[in-house]
């Protein structure tokens, strides 16, 4: 079992944290800083460069603690919290990723709460005696996560615009 939940905890974290690089830098495919801006402008959100910046470094520092198995709750937390945000803006197209669909964000997030309950034996968090948590550092987790998804998405997304023919 705890080798089935390093495998895990690697897989997610790493590519929730390269997926973070890929939004500052030209690193693993990404576009750049600037890239990153341009996604979070086109979606909607406002912010630029500074917009990208948190979410590629939550993305970068969640990941890369999920993967080391290193404070997991509060890994799982900001795991939660971007991939709700990326859930909110794919919403619209569905739930399947074939369709641009929230798909992805949702397992991400629920793979995240469940190693919330414990990142197993060969975790720096077993190393450093911080296991077992209690279960309900997951349901904080994903409480918290969510909350500040949300948050964020309601702070930094612009209202759309309101055609003209809308307004008469």
């Amino acid at each position: 079992m705890d080798t089935g939940i390093l495998i895990l905890r690697l897989l997610v974290g790493l590519l929730v944290a390269g997926h973070g690089v890929q939004k500052i830098s030209s690193h693993l495919g990404g576009k750049g800083l600037e890239g990153g801006t341009e996604e979070f402008r086109a979606d909607g959100f406002r912010g630029g460069a500074l917009t990208a910046l948190a979410a590629g470094g939550g993305q970068i520092g969640s990941g890369l603690l999920l993967a080391a198995g290193l404070l997991t709750p509060l890994a799982a937390t900001g795991t939660v919290g971007v991939m709700t945000v990326a859930l909110t803006v794919k919403r619209h197209n569905g739930l399947w990723v074939q369709n641009d669909g929230y798909e992805y964000p949702l397992v991400l997030i629920g793979t995240a709460v469940a190693l919330a309950t414990g990142p197993g034996a060969w975790s720096a968090d077993a190393a450093l005696g911080l296991t077992p948590y209690p279960l309900w550092w997951a349901a904080l987790a994903l409480a918290s996560g969510l909350g500040s998804g949300l948050l964020a998405r309601l702070v930094l997304h612009r209202a759309p615009a309101t055609p003209a023919i809308a307004q008469r």
